[in-house]
């Protein structure tokens, strides 16, 4: 059996989840149902070596913003990537599984890859593992394989795989694909049976769908292998070619090529799956109480029916009261109310509150970077507060400012602070002074977590005011 790359794609912003998920840390990196978080867990599901299967490191591909949400979350399962390709852009999903496909066949022309989103539950991984085995078998033949999630109801929010027969065969022929249905079909489909939820993960070898793209999207195959020959290897990181990259029509994996071939297969998969999509999938995944009612958080429920409450923050006490077949997802900055069965239309909401400029549409008080984190304690037109960590070893670039000065207080650990050509240690209880222009960084050289409170004051306090002179980060 050829080596099996996992292809993760991690590049989405998952804006029905929202307040939770937001483009500044969308919902493949939240901790939602499990203590892992579902992109460590797609992870570490696709790590599972069999009798039948090796899995080789996985091939990340998301966006610049994503970079090092990817890379340490992989570090903190213990997983080591054969690569994390940066997009300059989305394009859908057939560019980048196309640029995957050429980058592996580059190395492994004998290679197979398995395409899988990074925001889904999972949860029974040996049966998921049985599956991949059947696929690969499958792939190993020329097809181009995807996995159908046996429905348990008629839904309205998946896409379906019809089959042309259902005997015995471990990869059924797909005779059609079908979009989105309304209730009445979706409930016609489930009824008749050989459809089949499309769960968007894919298997082929490298060579077959490299051929499928160039049989059925020919134009792409050029620009992705421009983006890939001008890229820009940093370390694990591999930059694509912004301006080969963006030339590309975005466009699905479905639409690009698997809907038009006709070497499609579909492995059924009876175990435990959901795409997480909306918060109505997110309640029926969860524990529920005998009136089938849900929550997280500090949270009470009287009298409630069907009704998912969750509080994002230990500060924020959720109260419902005669609720029925309602969402309420409450954060510090943001508070969600819906109608269960139009958590869908969240999306259409975070389009409207970006439109607006309202900020707590894609951004979160919390920023996640590669030396810790920051979260917005305060932000008023004359100063700004933050908590910002430092975790072990890490250090942030050395840089100054043209609009602002600092004060830094340090609250937990010890901290290495530089100021021009003065560098002094910190502990807990003690401060500094950064004024306006002077280059300075903050670091931690211990084995604990450096917190401090960072005072900001002056007539700007954008993260594009940062002139960097050193980064470890490259950024």
């Amino acid at each position: 059996m050829n080596k099996i790359y996992p292809v993760l794609l991690a590049g989405g912003m998952g804006t029905r989840l929202w307040p939770l998920s937001r483009q500044s840390f969308p919902k493949q990196f939240v901790s939602l149902m499990h203590a892992e978080t579902a992109f460590q867990q797609t992870a570490n599901r696709l790590s599972r070596d069999s009798d039948q299967i090796q899995m080789a490191g996985p091939i990340v591909v998301t966006g610049e913003r994503y970079r090092f949400n990817c890379a340490s979350q992989l570090a903190d399962v213990g997983i080591e990537p054969a690569a994390i390709m940066l997009e300059p852009e989305g394009r859908g999903t057939a560019p980048p599984i196309l640029a995957a496909a050429l980058h592996v066949m580059a190395r492994d022309p004998e290679a197979m890859l398995i395409v899988a989103p990074t925001d889904h539950d999972i949860q029974d991984a040996d049966a998921f593992v049985a599956a991949v085995a059947k696929a690969a078998t499958a792939a190993q033949q020329g097809q181009l394989v995807c996995f159908g999630i046996e429905p348990r109801h008629p839904e309205t929010g998946y896409g379906y795989i019809k089959v042309a027969s259902e005997a015995g065969q471990d990869a059924v022929p797909v005779e059609r694909f079908v979009e989105k249905p309304d209730l009445a079909n979706a409930e016609r489909m489930l009824a008749e049976g050989g459809h089949y939820w499309n769960a968007g993960i894919f298997m082929f070898t490298a060579a077959s769908v490299v051929a499928a793209f160039q049989a059925h999207a020919p134009t792409m195959v050029p620009q992705v292998q421009a983006a890939l020959d001008a890229e820009r290897p940093d370390g694990v990181f591999v930059r694509l070619d912004a301006e080969s990259w963006n030339a590309i029509v975005p466009d699905s994996v479905d639409y690009a090529i698997m809907e038009k071939a006709d070497n499609v297969s579909v492995v059924p998969y009876a175990g435990h799956w959901s795409d997480l999509g909306d918060w109505r999938a997110v309640h029926a995944e969860g524990a529920q109480d005998q009136n089938g009612n849900g929550g997280a958080g500090p949270v009470v429920g009287i009298d409630n029916e069907n009704s998912l409450l969750r509080s994002e923050d230990p500060d924020i006490h959720l109260v419902g009261i005669g609720l029925k077949n309602i969402v309420a997802v409450a954060m510090k900055d943001a508070v969600l109310v819906a109608d269960m069965a139009h958590t869908q239309q969240v999306s259409q909401a975070v389009k409207t509150l970006t439109a607006a400029g309202v900020t707590q549409a894609t951004e979160n008080l919390t920023d996640y970077r590669p030396w810790g984190s920051f979260h917005i304690l305060a932000d008023q037109p004359s100063f700004k507060v933050k908590r910002i960590i430092v975790t072990p070893g890490q250090q942030l670039s050395l840089q100054s400012h043209k609009y602002r000065s600092e004060h830094w207080v340090v609250v937990r650990g010890t901290a290495t602070v530089t100021k021009d050509e003065e560098v002094i240690t910190l502990q807990a209880n003690e401060s500094t002074y950064i004024p306006q222009g002077t280059i300075h960084r903050l670091a931690n050289l211990t084995d604990a977590e450096v917190e401090i409170v960072e005072i900001q004051t002056g007539s700007y306090f954008g993260e594009d005011d940062i002139v960097r002179y050193e980064d470890v980060y490259k950024r």
